[in-house]
């Protein structure tokens, strides 16, 4: 799959250093493999959820909340939140 944007990774690890590992080891994962439906990407991300159209990412061992809009026709993620699971609980990604 095609990510888009990288950029919102490399600038929340660069707030958060210890969370690089796990999003360079999501975004690898997502860019090795292709989803045909939500049904699929659980078979990887067993931890995913939809919320309305947009797909939510539980990341490092439940620390970060990645919040992706996901064309499985057209193979692309779009990264719209890297937040923490306190700013994810805060729910302004919803606005």
């Amino acid at each position: 799959m095609h990510v888009i944007t990288r950029k919102r990774l490399n600038e929340f690890a660069k707030i958060h250093p210890d969370t690089k590992n796990a999003l360079a080891q999501w975004y690898q994962l997502v860019k090795r493999n292709e989803f045909a439906s939500f049904v699929e990407l659980r078979e990887i991300f067993p931890s995913a959820d939809q919320v309305g159209k947009l797909t939510v990412f539980n990341i490092g061992g439940n620390k970060i909340r990645l919040i992706a809009a996901i064309h499985y026709n057209r193979q692309k993620v779009y990264i719209r939140s890297v937040l923490t699971h306190s700013e994810y609980d805060e729910r302004k990604w919803k606005e």
